[in-house]
Protein backbone atom coordinates (compact mmCIF):
# COMPACT_ATOMS: atom_id res chain seq x y z
CA UNK A 1 0.00 0.00 0.00
CA UNK A 2 2.75 2.39 0.88
CA UNK A 3 5.34 4.33 -1.05
CA UNK A 4 8.72 5.24 0.32
CA UNK A 5 8.07 8.98 0.62
CA UNK A 6 11.78 9.78 0.80
CA UNK A 7 12.23 8.48 -2.73
CA UNK A 8 9.30 10.46 -4.11
CA UNK A 9 10.71 13.61 -2.54
CA UNK A 10 14.08 13.05 -4.20
CA UNK A 11 12.99 12.26 -7.75
CA UNK A 12 10.08 13.49 -9.88
CA UNK A 13 9.79 10.08 -11.50
CA UNK A 14 10.97 6.92 -9.81
CA UNK A 15 10.25 3.22 -9.72
CA UNK A 16 9.00 2.67 -6.20
CA UNK A 17 9.28 -0.55 -4.24
CA UNK A 18 5.86 -1.50 -2.90
CA UNK A 19 5.86 -3.13 0.51
CA UNK A 20 2.18 -3.90 0.82
CA UNK A 21 0.79 -5.18 -2.49
CA UNK A 22 1.98 -8.61 -3.36
CA UNK A 23 3.33 -11.46 -1.29
CA UNK A 24 4.36 -11.47 2.31
CA UNK A 25 2.36 -11.33 5.51
CA UNK A 26 -1.37 -11.12 4.98
CA UNK A 27 -3.04 -7.94 6.21
CA UNK A 28 -5.99 -8.02 8.58
CA UNK A 29 -7.77 -6.73 11.66
CA UNK A 30 -6.13 -6.49 15.07
CA UNK A 31 -6.69 -9.23 17.62
CA UNK A 32 -9.75 -8.63 19.73
CA UNK A 33 -12.57 -6.31 18.74
CA UNK A 34 -13.56 -2.71 19.24
CA UNK A 35 -17.04 -1.34 19.79
CA UNK A 36 -18.73 1.70 18.35
CA UNK A 37 -17.89 3.62 21.51
CA UNK A 38 -14.19 3.00 20.87
CA UNK A 39 -14.27 4.40 17.34
CA UNK A 40 -13.02 7.92 16.64
CA UNK A 41 -15.22 10.65 15.26
CA UNK A 42 -14.94 11.67 11.64
CA UNK A 43 -11.89 13.61 10.52
CA UNK A 44 -12.56 17.33 10.91
CA UNK A 45 -11.79 19.15 7.64
CA UNK A 46 -9.48 22.14 7.91
CA UNK A 47 -7.17 23.97 5.50
CA UNK A 48 -3.72 22.41 5.46
CA UNK A 49 -0.62 23.13 3.38
CA UNK A 50 0.24 20.63 0.69
CA UNK A 51 2.60 18.00 2.03
CA UNK A 52 6.19 18.21 0.72
CA UNK A 53 6.17 14.40 0.59
CA UNK A 54 4.12 11.99 -1.50
CA UNK A 55 2.85 14.61 -3.95
CA UNK A 56 4.89 13.60 -6.99
CA UNK A 57 3.99 15.27 -9.23
CA UNK A 58 4.64 11.95 -11.02
CA UNK A 59 5.52 8.62 -9.49
CA UNK A 60 5.67 5.02 -10.67
CA UNK A 61 4.53 1.82 -9.00
CA UNK A 62 4.84 -1.63 -10.56
CA UNK A 63 5.54 -0.13 -13.97
CA UNK A 64 2.55 2.21 -13.98
CA UNK A 65 2.81 6.00 -13.77
CA UNK A 66 0.50 8.15 -11.67
CA UNK A 67 0.12 11.93 -11.88
CA UNK A 68 -0.93 13.71 -8.69
CA UNK A 69 -3.81 16.16 -9.15
CA UNK A 70 -3.04 19.85 -8.94
CA UNK A 71 -6.24 20.36 -6.95
CA UNK A 72 -9.04 18.30 -5.41
CA UNK A 73 -11.73 20.71 -6.67
CA UNK A 74 -14.55 18.85 -8.39
CA UNK A 75 -13.30 15.37 -7.51
CA UNK A 76 -16.21 12.93 -7.32
CA UNK A 77 -15.96 9.22 -8.06
CA UNK A 78 -17.76 5.95 -7.47
CA UNK A 79 -16.11 2.57 -7.30
CA UNK A 80 -14.62 -0.03 -4.97
CA UNK A 81 -13.07 0.77 -1.59
CA UNK A 82 -10.77 -1.57 0.31
CA UNK A 83 -9.10 -1.22 3.73
CA UNK A 84 -5.74 -1.87 5.36
CA UNK A 85 -4.96 -2.74 8.95
CA UNK A 86 -2.42 -4.22 11.32
CA UNK A 87 0.20 -5.12 8.70
CA UNK A 88 0.85 -1.40 8.16
CA UNK A 89 0.03 -0.04 11.62
CA UNK A 90 2.86 2.25 12.70
CA UNK A 91 4.57 2.28 9.31
CA UNK A 92 5.42 5.46 7.48
CA UNK A 93 2.86 6.69 4.97
CA UNK A 94 3.66 8.50 1.72
CA UNK A 95 3.30 11.82 3.56
CA UNK A 96 5.82 10.60 6.21
CA UNK A 97 3.11 10.42 8.85
CA UNK A 98 2.70 7.17 10.76
CA UNK A 99 -0.23 5.02 9.72
CA UNK A 100 -2.70 4.56 12.56
CA UNK A 101 -5.36 1.99 11.75
CA UNK A 102 -7.59 3.47 14.48
CA UNK A 103 -7.57 6.96 12.91
CA UNK A 104 -9.95 8.23 10.23
CA UNK A 105 -7.53 8.25 7.30
CA UNK A 106 -7.25 6.81 3.82
CA UNK A 107 -4.92 6.23 0.87
CA UNK A 108 -5.60 7.45 -2.68
CA UNK A 109 -3.46 7.24 -5.79
CA UNK A 110 -3.74 10.81 -7.14
CA UNK A 111 -5.50 13.21 -4.76
CA UNK A 112 -3.20 15.86 -3.24
CA UNK A 113 -1.90 15.02 0.23
CA UNK A 114 -3.62 15.84 2.45
CA UNK A 115 -7.20 15.95 1.20
CA UNK A 116 -10.41 15.47 3.16
CA UNK A 117 -13.09 13.38 1.47
CA UNK A 118 -16.55 12.16 2.31
CA UNK A 119 -16.98 8.45 1.64
CA UNK A 120 -20.49 6.98 1.36
CA UNK A 121 -21.25 3.27 1.30
CA UNK A 122 -23.64 2.93 -1.65
CA UNK A 123 -25.24 -0.19 -0.18
CA UNK A 124 -26.25 1.15 3.24
CA UNK A 125 -25.80 4.95 2.84
CA UNK A 126 -23.44 5.13 5.83
CA UNK A 127 -21.13 8.11 5.40
CA UNK A 128 -17.83 9.20 6.93
CA UNK A 129 -15.18 11.89 6.49
CA UNK A 130 -11.53 10.80 6.28
CA UNK A 131 -8.21 12.53 5.74
CA UNK A 132 -6.21 11.19 2.78
CA UNK A 133 -2.53 11.06 3.81
CA UNK A 134 -1.18 8.04 1.92
CA UNK A 135 -0.83 6.52 -1.54
CA UNK A 136 -2.68 3.42 -2.78
CA UNK A 137 -4.44 1.12 -3.40
CA UNK A 138 -2.38 -0.22 -6.32
CA UNK A 139 -4.90 -2.93 -7.20
CA UNK A 140 -7.00 -2.92 -10.37
CA UNK A 141 -10.52 -1.53 -9.95
CA UNK A 142 -9.96 -0.06 -6.47
CA UNK A 143 -10.22 3.69 -5.87
CA UNK A 144 -9.53 4.20 -2.14
CA UNK A 145 -7.95 2.31 0.75
CA UNK A 146 -9.57 3.09 4.11
CA UNK A 147 -8.16 2.72 7.58
CA UNK A 148 -9.47 -0.11 9.75
CA UNK A 149 -11.57 2.31 11.84
CA UNK A 150 -13.06 3.95 8.76
CA UNK A 151 -13.98 0.56 7.30
CA UNK A 152 -15.73 -0.43 10.52
CA UNK A 153 -17.84 2.72 10.42
CA UNK A 154 -18.90 1.94 6.84
CA UNK A 155 -19.64 -1.71 7.77
CA UNK A 156 -16.98 -3.04 5.37
CA UNK A 157 -14.84 -5.24 7.61
CA UNK A 158 -16.41 -8.62 6.90
CA UNK A 159 -16.60 -8.15 3.14
CA UNK A 160 -13.17 -6.50 2.92
CA UNK A 161 -14.39 -4.23 0.13
CA UNK A 162 -17.42 -2.10 -0.65
CA UNK A 163 -19.02 -0.04 -3.40
CA UNK A 164 -18.64 3.60 -2.42
CA UNK A 165 -18.94 7.21 -3.52
CA UNK A 166 -16.08 9.62 -2.79
CA UNK A 167 -16.45 13.40 -2.81
CA UNK A 168 -13.62 15.82 -2.05
CA UNK A 169 -14.18 18.55 0.53
CA UNK A 170 -12.75 21.70 -0.99
CA UNK A 171 -11.59 24.84 0.76
CA UNK A 172 -12.07 27.49 -1.91
CA UNK A 173 -14.62 29.80 -0.29
CA UNK A 174 -14.06 33.40 0.84
CA UNK A 175 -10.75 33.49 2.68
CA UNK A 176 -10.14 29.86 1.78
CA UNK A 177 -10.95 28.66 5.30
CA UNK A 178 -14.40 27.10 4.88
CA UNK A 179 -15.56 24.20 2.75
CA UNK A 180 -17.62 25.55 -0.12
CA UNK A 181 -21.13 24.29 -0.71
CA UNK A 182 -20.53 23.48 -4.38
CA UNK A 183 -22.28 20.55 -6.13
CA UNK A 184 -19.12 18.44 -5.95
CA UNK A 185 -17.99 19.44 -2.48
CA UNK A 186 -19.44 18.23 0.79
CA UNK A 187 -19.05 20.34 3.94
CA UNK A 188 -18.89 18.56 7.28
CA UNK A 189 -22.31 17.85 8.72
CA UNK A 190 -23.07 17.77 12.42
CA UNK A 191 -24.90 14.60 13.23
CA UNK A 192 -27.96 14.58 15.44
CA UNK A 193 -29.57 11.63 17.22
CA UNK A 194 -31.90 9.80 14.89
CA UNK A 195 -35.47 9.07 15.88
CA UNK A 196 -35.92 5.39 16.71
CA UNK A 197 -37.67 3.43 13.99
CA UNK A 198 -39.30 0.03 14.14
CA UNK A 199 -38.50 -0.54 10.45
CA UNK A 200 -34.81 -1.05 9.60
CA UNK A 201 -33.62 0.85 6.53
CA UNK A 202 -33.60 -1.19 3.34
CA UNK A 203 -30.29 -1.51 1.49
CA UNK A 204 -29.94 0.27 -1.83
CA UNK A 205 -30.18 -1.67 -5.07
CA UNK A 206 -27.05 -0.99 -7.16
CA UNK A 207 -26.71 -0.97 -10.94
CA UNK A 208 -23.93 -0.15 -13.40
CA UNK A 209 -24.74 2.49 -16.00
CA UNK A 210 -22.81 2.31 -19.27
CA UNK A 211 -24.44 5.06 -21.29
CA UNK A 212 -27.23 7.64 -21.44
CA UNK A 213 -28.58 8.57 -24.86
CA UNK A 214 -31.09 11.01 -26.28
CA UNK A 215 -31.91 8.65 -29.15
CA UNK A 216 -33.35 5.23 -28.40
CA UNK A 217 -31.55 3.73 -31.41
CA UNK A 218 -28.19 4.61 -29.84
CA UNK A 219 -29.23 3.01 -26.56
CA UNK A 220 -30.34 -0.10 -28.42
CA UNK A 221 -26.95 -0.38 -30.15
CA UNK A 222 -25.16 -0.21 -26.80
CA UNK A 223 -27.62 -2.71 -25.34
CA UNK A 224 -27.03 -5.06 -28.27
CA UNK A 225 -23.27 -4.83 -27.77
CA UNK A 226 -23.66 -5.88 -24.14
CA UNK A 227 -25.89 -8.82 -25.02
CA UNK A 228 -23.42 -9.97 -27.69
CA UNK A 229 -20.71 -9.92 -25.02
CA UNK A 230 -22.72 -12.21 -22.74
CA UNK A 231 -23.97 -9.51 -20.36
CA UNK A 232 -27.56 -10.70 -20.20
CA UNK A 233 -28.60 -8.56 -17.23
CA UNK A 234 -28.35 -5.38 -19.35
CA UNK A 235 -31.50 -3.37 -19.96
CA UNK A 236 -32.66 0.04 -21.20
CA UNK A 237 -34.15 2.34 -18.57
CA UNK A 238 -36.31 4.72 -20.62
CA UNK A 239 -37.23 8.11 -19.18
CA UNK A 240 -39.64 9.29 -21.88
CA UNK A 241 -41.77 11.57 -19.70
CA UNK A 242 -39.10 14.16 -18.98
CA UNK A 243 -37.67 16.60 -21.49
CA UNK A 244 -35.36 15.89 -23.12
CA UNK A 245 -35.98 12.15 -23.34
CA UNK A 246 -33.20 9.97 -21.98
CA UNK A 247 -32.47 6.31 -22.48
CA UNK A 248 -30.07 4.88 -19.92
CA UNK A 249 -28.33 1.56 -20.51
CA UNK A 250 -27.84 -0.25 -17.22
CA UNK A 251 -26.70 -3.62 -15.92
CA UNK A 252 -27.77 -5.32 -12.76
CA UNK A 253 -28.65 -5.39 -10.03
CA UNK A 254 -25.11 -5.80 -8.68
CA UNK A 255 -24.98 -8.10 -5.66
CA UNK A 256 -21.39 -7.51 -4.47
CA UNK A 257 -17.88 -6.36 -5.37
CA UNK A 258 -16.94 -9.77 -6.77
CA UNK A 259 -19.72 -9.50 -9.34
CA UNK A 260 -18.78 -5.88 -10.08
CA UNK A 261 -15.11 -6.80 -10.67
CA UNK A 262 -16.10 -9.55 -13.12
CA UNK A 263 -18.45 -7.16 -14.91
CA UNK A 264 -15.77 -4.48 -15.26
CA UNK A 265 -13.49 -7.04 -16.93
CA UNK A 266 -16.25 -7.98 -19.38
CA UNK A 267 -16.88 -4.31 -20.18
CA UNK A 268 -13.19 -3.65 -20.80
CA UNK A 269 -13.13 -6.46 -23.35
CA UNK A 270 -16.02 -4.70 -25.12
CA UNK A 271 -14.12 -1.39 -25.04
CA UNK A 272 -16.32 0.19 -22.35
CA UNK A 273 -14.08 1.71 -19.69
CA UNK A 274 -16.23 4.26 -17.89
CA UNK A 275 -18.99 2.36 -16.03
CA UNK A 276 -20.85 4.38 -13.42
CA UNK A 277 -22.52 3.00 -10.31
CA UNK A 278 -26.11 4.12 -9.68
CA UNK A 279 -28.57 3.29 -6.91
CA UNK A 280 -32.29 3.18 -6.43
Amino acid sequence: MHIDARLTAMLPLVAIFLSGCGGGVRDGAPSGSITGADLPGDAVPRPEPRSPYGNGPIYEVLGKRYTVMDSNVGYHERGVASWYGKKFHGRQTASRERYNMYAMTAAHRTLPLPTYVRVRNLRNNKSIVVRVNDRGPFVHNRIIDLSYAAAIKLDMIRSGTGLVEITAITFDGPGGDQPTNRPNTVPPVESSPAEPSSTPPQPNVIFVQVGAFGERSNAERRHGLLLSGGINSAFIDADEDSGPRLYRVRIGPIANVLQYDALVEQLEILGIRDPYLVTR
